[in-house]
């Protein structure tokens, strides 16, 4: 069953709370989503440590639930 929007935003607001967080379902399935995270807990921190926290925030479900997340991150400008 796919994963829906709602639930993908939620479960990274839950682990990065100060996030602002943008989902897309890209393909109209509920398997492929573009989401843009951006938080001022990614200041300093590399593009990968980024990617990091948010797949983490995922809970294992990357790669099968959700098929797949194209992925932008930053910190606020």
């Amino acid at each position: 069953m796919p994963m829906n929007a709602h639930d993908i935003e939620t479960m990274i607001r839950q682990a990065i709370p100060d996030a602002t967080v943008t989902i897309r379902d890209l393909a109209g399935d509920g398997d492929h989503y573009a989401a843009e995270v951006v938080a001022e807990s990614f200041r300093g921190k590399s593009r990968v440590q980024q990617h990091q926290l948010v797949y983490q925030a995922l809970q294992g479900n990357m790669g099968g639930v959700l098929h797949a997340l194209a992925l932008q991150t930053s910190a606020p400008k």
